[in-house]
């Protein structure tokens, strides 16, 4: 899909190729290869820029090329309601002298807030600040999605006190898995974001990335919210792990305790069937011409079962 935007002063508009103006944005979400030619002439900007993120191998890097810069981070990818998988997807952001391209494999919702005109203080046409703010909705979406990893783990930490099913423990390890892919690219993403501020105070590089005082803040902010992202995903990744090995513990002790009452269950009825079989043998045994004979045997086998199930109970095996 290919969406051309800009700021006008009636708010967002959307353009055409055919009316597309310098300070328009060029949003790319699953392109054709149609899509990509048109765009890469359209824009100037080199093919391997633009096919980036289209790569879901693709590392978080910074490239420069003449008056163009790539910057390549990876953010949340959209998941269906009550799913437990989290995962993420290149977003590749092209900055040229007269636009601003973005490319994703997948809609997502860090073009949510500008899509829909409800970013403040957004313009097409400032580009840097622009790129900012894209920065800075990606790191607040892992943020966003940290806060329900911790409230998810909470809920299923309450169900496993109660069921000890299997299911539960499958859902901590889709979150476990899932922050480990937010841990990796939330400090990957950090790293570009250092080498974006080195490029930003490189005045040989001005031409590329125009920054300004506000702009300085905004960056800065991006870098604080990336840094209690990484803080976040590292304290909730160890929380998830001492869970994990806790309750993997209490289900262990669970069956040991339950195959000890099976144990203790088992010599308490092998006591009647040891005796029966004793009393059943076809030899002389006591109270064979007894008529109460039987009732001798049974109350033999109840009493000393009786003794038995008391010295158990006493020593905790039931």
């Amino acid at each position: 899909m290919l969406e051309i935007l800009k700021t006008m002063e009636n708010g967002l508009t959307a353009l055409t190729l055919e009316t597309i103006e310098p300070g328009s944005w060029v949003n790319l979400i699953h392109p054709t290869h149609d899509e990509l030619l048109e765009v890469e002439k359209l824009t100037g900007a080199p093919s391997d820029f633009i096919r980036a993120a289209l790569d879901p191998e693709e590392t978080s890097r910074i490239e420069t090329e003449d008056d163009q810069i790539l910057i390549l981070v990876n953010v949340p990818v959209d998941r269906e309601p009550g799913s437990y998988e989290y995962d993420t997807i290149p977003l590749g952001i092209v900055v040229t002298p007269d636009y601003i391209v973005t490319i994703c494999q997948k809609d997502n919702a860090v073009f949510d807030p500008f899509a829909r005109n409800r970013y403040r203080a957004f313009s097409t046409f400032k580009r840097t600040r622009f790129l900012f703010q894209l920065l800075y909705c990606s790191a607040a979406l892992f943020l966003k999605d940290l806060r329900q990893i911790t409230r998810k783990s909470d809920e299923i930490e309450k169900d496993l006190r109660r069921s000890m099913k299997n299911v539960e423990l499958f859902q901590l390890l889709g979150l476990q898995k899932g922050l480990t892919y937010y841990s990796i690219s939330l400090r990957s993403n950090k790293v570009v974001i250092e080498r974006l501020l080195r490029v930003c105070s490189n005045p040989q590089l001005a031409h590329i990335i125009k920054i300004r005082e506000e702009d300085e803040d905004l960056l800065d902010d991006v870098r604080i919210e990336y840094d209690q992202g990484i803080e976040m995903a590292q304290v909730q990744a160890d929380v998830l792990t001492g869970m994990m090995d806790a309750f993997g513990s209490v289900i262990s002790n669970n069956l040991n305790i339950v195959m000890k009452f099976l144990a203790s269950v088992t010599i308490v009825l092998a006591i009647p069937t040891m005796i029966s079989g004793l009393w059943g043998m076809n030899v002389p045994v006591p109270w064979a011409g007894n008529p109460l004979g039987f009732l001798y045997a049974l109350l033999l086998a109840l009493f000393i079962s009786v003794i038995t199930a008391i010295i158990l109970w006493k020593k905790n095996f039931f």
